[in-house]
């Protein structure tokens, strides 16, 4: 189960779970702009107004994102903020 709007965890599973051989163009590219519209939704949704299990995924897919590519952290709309020169000023 997954918060509305979001994409579901078993789907998430399946998804990985599949060899990208064994799948279409279609499907991949339908996983790759579903995987981009939820982790859209998973940084501008706060933590706290999530349900436990959609906080707990989205803690533990920003951690791997992080360490796959290296991020600094921060969520999409913090990111955006800065970029746009209206980040918090230390």
């Amino acid at each position: 189960m997954s918060d509305a709007g979001r994409k579901d965890f078993s789907d998430k599973m399946k998804e990985e779970i599949t060899p990208d051989s064994s799948k279409s163009t279609q499907q991949k590219m339908k996983e790759t702009v579903t995987d981009t519209g939820d982790k859209m939704a998973r940084g501008i949704q706060p933590d706290d107004q999530k349900s436990a299990g959609q906080e707990f995924a989205d803690k533990a897919s920003r951690s791997h994102d992080r360490e796959v590519h290296g991020s600094s952290g921060g969520s999409v709309l913090d990111k955006a903020k800065n970029a746009l020169g209206m980040g918090d000023k230390k």
